[in-house]
């Protein structure tokens, strides 16, 4: 069929993160999803690199999850959260505390990812004030960092591009560490990156100079996904931790992007020995079905908030979708769905493969550097002089034509698919790209 003659209206809709005027000149729109696989509107089959954006790690339209859905909207379309439940919204954050590090079994549900950054930032000011210690409002966040699209979140992100446009409206007493990417140190990394640690005792700078009885948290994505893949170096992780520890600040790891297998374990913390004190979740929660977020909440910190205050109310938070049935029948399937297809173990024993396969590309025209951890891969490009990003926005461009969706940032192409890839599609994915990097000139023009 012709798509471009069957497609709506594009005017109304303002979409997120998008260029709208270039996307609605030119639209990719998709109609259907299966598995590994996306269906466009024209009847082009769309391989999904990147699991939709970091969020389907089971594969599209799985039965037990669509089916839970149905029978849940069937029979409890909508419970209130507040000074009410439902069974299930208990099951669920069971379900998720049992996946979680030893001790972090305290689970606060939201909406997305942006919610659950908001909301741990405040738990953690909640903490301090419960201790008395109400002067510690400062949060540390990192350069490149991205925590999601709330005020909370861009104020401790280091994405300047998202801001520069709200720079006036920012959280005040907010500071950032460096980030970790030294690609004339670790370009072409396997793995962590050998060089790095060190950067984790700028942390002790920033102490000093504000006081640690100020500071309530620090918060990192332990593998930054959004700013191009960045790998924690070796060690870097372990500092943060003992840093915080020492000076009572609480330490909290931005998951949702890591979570639910993408390292080839529950959690990133689990992947790599750190455990901190709280853990956003998202995306991958529930496979990207039902938009649903949680925040994991170490025992120690919920039970200085919720025990130690009067009779009422504990916590001034929360969501009127805050553990929504449908969300709820759709975590409990989605996990279900990782235990009974041994997803996390199957993305682990897939690691070797996708990190050669990716690794190959060390050669392609423009790469300048590959970096990966478990079943995540950036590959970075050389800026076109006067353009940045545009190379990597043709490739892109290029590879959805060929029938593979990957994610841009800035130079950087990300490859991320569903936990459920085989071995041949990996191959055939890089394969791909290195074809799409050959047809791409100096000057963009194929």
């Amino acid at each position: 069929m012709n798509a471009r003659n069957d497609l709506p209206d594009l005017s109304q809709l303002w979409m997120p993160f998008t260029a709208n005027r270039a996307f609605k000149a030119r639209p990719r729109m998709l109609a259907s999803a299966s598995g590994m696989h996306y269906t466009a509107t024209d009847g082009t089959r769309i391989l999904d690199g990147t699991s939709g954006l970091w969020c389907v790690n089971a594969g599209h339209c799985r039965p037990g999850i669509t089916e839970a859905i149905a029978r849940q909207a069937a029979e409890l379309d909508y419970a209130p959260g507040f000074q009410l439940g439902h069974p299930d919204a208990f099951r669920a954050a069971g379900s998720i505390a049992a996946l979680m590090p030893d001790g972090l079994d305290r689970i606060f549900f939201t909406n997305s990812g942006s919610e659950s950054v908001d909301t741990a930032l405040k738990i953690a000011l909640a903490y301090h004030r419960a201790r008395g210690e109400g002067q510690r409002t400062r949060l540390i966040g990192r350069e490149r960092g991205y925590h999601g699209a709330g005020f909370g979140g861009i104020s401790v992100g280091g994405i300047v591009a998202n801001r520069r446009a709200f720079s006036g409206a920012l959280l005040p007493a907010v500071d950032h560490l460096p980030h970790t990417h030294l690609p004339q140190a670790n370009a072409f990394s396997r793995g962590q990156p050998a060089h790095g640690a060190h950067l984790a005792d700028e942390l002790e700078r920033l102490v000093a100079l504000h006081d640690p009885s100020t500071i309530a948290a620090v918060i990192v994505e332990p593998l930054a996904g959004s700013t191009g893949v960045l790998v924690p170096p070796v060690g870097y992780l372990e500092r943060l931790r003992e840093i915080t520890r020492r000076h009572g600040i609480l330490l909290i790891f931005d998951e949702v992007i890591t979570a639910f297998g993408r390292l080839g374990a529950a959690t990133a913390s689990g992947a790599l020995g750190v455990t901190p004190d709280l853990i956003t979740l998202a995306k991958g929660i529930s496979n990207g079905v039902v938009p649903a977020g949680a925040v994991a909440v170490r025992r120690e910190v919920h039970d200085a908030i919720v025990e130690g205050a009067g009779d009422g109310i504990e916590f001034f938070h929360g969501y009127t979708y805050s553990g929504h049935p449908l969300a709820s029948a759709a975590i409990l399937a989605t996990l279900e769905i990782y235990r009974r297809d041994a997803l996390f173990d199957r993305a682990r024993g897939l690691a070797q493969l996708f990190e050669d396969a990716a690794h190959s590309l060390r050669d392609a025209p423009h790469v300048v550097d590959v970096r990966n951890f478990g079943l995540v891969a950036g590959v970075e490009l050389a800026p076109r002089e006067g353009a940045p990003g545009a190379r990597a926005a043709q490739a892109f461009q290029r590879c959805f034509e060929r029938g593979l969706l990957v994610r841009v940032t800035g130079d950087v192409i990300a490859i991320a698919p569903p936990l459920i890839v085989e071995a041949n599609q990996v191959t055939w994915m890089f394969d791909t790209l290195r074809r799409v990097l050959l047809e791409i000139d100096a000057a963009g023009q194929a």
